[in-house]
């Protein structure tokens, strides 16, 4: 044996060492990484040990080539920082990639008509297989269903109907929960901040809370209209201080509770003794406030991994309308009867 033949080989692995290491042909390692469902479970292992062993990569412009699929996925986002939209947009990544999706992301600094035909065209033109939007303005909705792409358009969050390339949350069961928690504590006058009224989320708790109250007898109160920030949730607490008038609120975002609930320390009032306050979101933070935030919580990780699959049954032929997820309340320290109903 020469000296050199101990020198490991730096040439990187191809298929055909892949099927000499498993013991198959070329066909059927080129199957397993293409997906196909008629592989032996017992083969497919081997392969993909095979695969493991070498450090083997699929060559995926090759691969487009012959399955004439990219294997790309393309997302709109908002470029926002909220937290709602940020964790959309991570979980769906998250999920695409234990898919075996590549991910083409483009965030919009502002969500205009003109930038979102921008994106898509951008994404069309990377041959993408579909395009998940995660933009919940009314317009961004508005441009999906005038637009055809050519590819499919899964939206996600934008759309409550619960019907067709959708997915998202029942905004309105939450604000519902929320809601129903403060009657069911005695409470009666009852304020809700919302969030801007352009995103159909805003729009879906304002409308909960509305139908709760009028299930209770009660009349919706007066609007307070916030932009999803602790900022706009400072101003709006600090006169719903001066009126004085209610003895529960209920914000539409965790992040707006927080300046709520900053006003109200500010001038003295307790929460939950004086006022209670109910968020929404469950953002990583509400736990540890004084006191913690009683919200209502969206999973995101399962809205992520609902979004993929709907874009692998839409590509496999075999679309399926996916139900809203239901939103759960959870109960914490700033919420109690009101002092006339201890």
């Amino acid at each position: 044996m020469s000296p050199q033949s101990n020198t490991p080989s730096t040439a990187k692995p191809v298929m055909a060492d892949v099927a000499r290491l498993a013991g198959v042909s070329h066909q059927t390692v080129s199957r397993v990484i293409n997906g196909s469902a008629n592989i032996r479970p017992a083969t497919k292992a081997r392969v993909e040990e095979a695969i493991q062993e070498l450090g083997y990569r699929p060559n995926t412009a090759a691969r487009a080539l012959v399955t004439r699929r990219s294997g790309i996925i393309g997302v709109v986002g908002s470029n926002s920082g909220l937290y709602g939209p940020a964790s959309i947009q991570r979980s769906v990544l998250e999920a695409a990639r234990a898919a075996g999706y590549f991910s083409s992301l483009v965030p919009l600094a502002e969500v205009t008509v003109e930038e979102l035909h921008s994106a898509l065209d951008h994404l069309v033109r990377q041959s993408v297989e579909a395009i998940v939007m995660i933009v919940g303005k009314e317009d961004a909705l508005a441009v999906v269903h005038a637009t055809s792409a050519g590819v499919p358009l899964i939206v996600v969050e934008g759309d409550l109907s619960g019907r067709g390339l959708t997915v998202g949350v029942d905004q309105i069961e939450g604000a519902r929960q929320a809601t129903q928690h403060l009657l069911d504590l005695g409470h009666r006058a009852i304020d809700h901040v919302a969030g801007p009224l352009t995103y159909t989320e805003a729009k879906g708790r304002r409308t909960g809370y509305e139908e709760t109250m009028r299930s209770a007898g009660l009349a919706a109160r007066e609007l307070w209209e916030g932009d999803w920030t602790p900022q706009s949730g400072y101003r709006i607490g600090r006169e719903l201080v001066q009126r004085a008038r209610s003895t529960a609120v209920f914000v539409a975002n965790d992040q707006m509770s927080i300046g709520v609930m900053h006003a109200f320390a500010e001038a003295g009032v307790r929460v939950p003794e004086d006022i209670s306050v109910v968020g929404f979101d469950d953002i990583p933070e509400s736990g540890y406030l004084n006191p913690a935030l009683t919200t209502v919580r969206q999973d995101f990780r399962v809205l992520g991994q609902r979004a993929i699959d709907l874009v692998t049954k839409t590509l496999e032929g075999a679309p399926s309308s996916v139900p809203l997820l239901v939103p759960e309340l959870i109960i914490r320290a700033s919420t109690a009867p009101p002092q006339e109903a201890s």
